[in-house]
């Protein structure tokens, strides 16, 4: 069963752009409100899906990453495919959509 990590950003590099596959990241916080609501969706992702792999990052602790990657709100999806970013997302997103902007990839 898979299920989503939370990373630091000295791990991004290789959990993400050093990973040969697709990764969806979410940026949240624990003080946002729609970042706890895309949670368990993430989770469902997971388990149906084993082509992905899910990792979150807080984005409090991550500022270097988040001007990276040019994220200034938060539930932030990056979706990455062989190291490469491929799609952006903002806000919590119901299951259908969240599957939808996977597939792209």
């Amino acid at each position: 069963m898979a299920n989503v990590n939370t990373i630091s950003a000295d791990e991004f590099k290789n959990e993400v752009t050093g990973f040969n596959g697709k990764v969806l990241v979410d940026f949240y916080a624990d003080w946002c409100g729609p970042c706890k609501m895309i949670a368990p969706i993430l989770e469902k992702l997971s388990e149906k899906r084993d082509d992905i792999k899910i990792v979150k990052v807080d984005a409090d602790a991550s500022p270097e990453l988040m001007a990276e990657y040019g994220v200034r709100g938060i539930p932030t999806l990056l979706l990455f495919n062989q190291g490469e970013k491929v799609g952006t997302k903002v806000g919590a997103l119901p299951l259908t959509q969240l599957e939808a902007f996977v597939e792209q990839a």
